[in-house]
């Protein structure tokens, strides 16, 4: 009677072990199933967001284009506004030339286009240093034309890779190195302008003492 109970409980045992087998397989391959579709999400959210951050620096630098450009176009307003030729025409031309040049200009500043550089601490620091290096020159304009543009020179060869024409100021290119990118960028720019228009104002002095020149001759002659 005992052996017939053992052996009813072996045959049962027998049983049910390979029914908890097929349970925990089917356990085991639903977890695995679910790793799967994890990953799978994952990897595709990942891909969506490589996709978007292209697209978000591809927006930075199209606004970054149009600051520029913002840049430009008042640049070349303010200097036909000041250019020679604005001075050889008659007073209601230049009247009229100005009305237009200033509703050039109020309309190009109706357009607010603004793109904000990620700063750590050191980087903002390094900002303002080199902001305050070019301010000072730039207010010791008028004292001395010709050392205002030597200096702006060697600040300009220390932001660009290009072989510089002249000295490189070392102190300013420590300074511009620990500015963000986007900064280092604004910088150059911001000299090139001024560089530009230095140039626009040496060759509007050359052009009237030249002409000053003309007509102190003309009056010597006709005195002679």
């Amino acid at each position: 009677m005992a052996q017939a109970r053992i052996s009813a409980k072996a045959s049962e045992g027998a049983q049910q072990q390979p029914q908890q087998q097929q349970q925990s397989g089917g356990q085991l391959r639903g977890r695995f199933y679910r790793s799967t579709s994890m990953a799978d999400r994952s990897s595709r959210l990942l891909e969506n967001l490589d996709q978007l951050e292209l697209r978000v620096e591809a927006f930075r630098d199209a606004a970054s284009a149009m600051e520029q450009e913002k840049e430009i176009l008042l640049e070349m307003i303010h200097n036909i506004q000041n250019s020679q030729d604005m001075r050889h025409i008659s007073e209601g031309e230049r009247e009229e030339l100005n009305l237009t040049a200033n509703r050039l200009m109020g309309r190009t500043l109706t357009v607010e286009v603004s793109v904000e550089t990620i700063r750590n601490a050191q980087q903002q620091e390094s900002l303002l240093h080199a902001t305050k290096m070019i301010d000072e020159i730039v207010n010791k304009l008028l004292d001395d034309l010709e050392d205002a543009k030597t200096r702006l020179m060697s600040l300009y060869g220390a932001c660009t890779s290009d072989v510089p024409a002249g000295p490189i100021d070392q102190k300013f290119q420590s300074v511009v190195i620990g500015c963000a990118i986007e900064d280092q960028k604004k910088i150059k720019r911001r000299l090139e302008t001024l560089l530009r228009n230095l140039e626009n104002s040496e060759k509007s002095i050359t052009l009237l003492e030249h002409q000053k020149s003309s007509v102190r001759q003309s009056c010597n002659s006709k005195q002679d």
